[in-house]
C-alpha cells in the first residue's frame, strides 16, 4: 500500500469509502468536513492506495494541546491486512513531529470491532465521557 497525501482529485473516491465504511452521519457533510480540514494541518489528512485505489484514509489533526483522530477508514475488502495499523503509525508519526505528547479519538461505544482495532495498536480507554456542542450546522448529506 502507497500511504501519500490527500489530494481533491481524491474527493469522490474518498466519499464513497466513508459511506461504504458507514462513517457518513447526516449531521456531518463530507463534503464540508474535507473542505474544513484542507484549511487546517491538511499534510495530516491521509490516503492508502493498492493498485491505484483508494483503500484507506485518515485524518489527523493537532491543535497546541492534543493529537485528534477522525475518519479512519478501511475498505471492508482489504481489513486485516495491516492497512489500518500502518495509516495510523504514518499518521502518529507526523502529528509527533509536530510536538504532540498524545493523541485523542472517538469512538461510538457500541462500535465494538473498531474499539478492539484501537486496543489492539496501542490506545486505551481514558475513562472519559465525549460531550459535543454543534456551533455551525451542515447541510445534510444525501451521498
Amino acid at each position: 500500500m502507497k500511504i501519500r497525501e490527500y489530494t481533491r482529485s481524491d474527493e469522490k473516491s474518498v466519499i464513497a469509502l466513508w459511506c461504504k465504511c458507514n462513517l457518513i452521519v447526516p449531521w456531518n457533510n463530507p463534503v464540508q468536513d474535507i473542505e474544513r480540514k484542507l484549511k487546517v494541518d491538511p499534510d495530516l489528512f491521509l490516503v492508502g492506495e493498492k493498485g491505484g485505489v483508494i483503500v484507506t484514509t485518515v485524518m489527523g489533526g493537532y491543535e497546541g494541546h492534543r493529537g485528534w483522530i477522525n475518519y479512519l477508514a478501511v475498505h471492508p475488502e482489504y481489513r486485516c491486512n495491516g492497512f489500518g495499523k500502518e495509516i495510523m503509525l504514518e499518521v502518529e508519526k507526523r502529528i509527533k513531529e509536530k510536538g504532540c505528547p498524545k493523541i485523542n479519538l472517538q469512538v461510538r461505544s457500541s462500535n465494538n470491532e473498531v474499539i478492539a482495532f484501537y486496543k489492539a495498536i496501542g490506545f486505551i480507554d481514558d475513562e472519559v465521557i465525549g460531550l459535543g456542542k454543534r456551533l455551525i450546522e451542515d447541510e445534510k448529506f444525501n451521498g
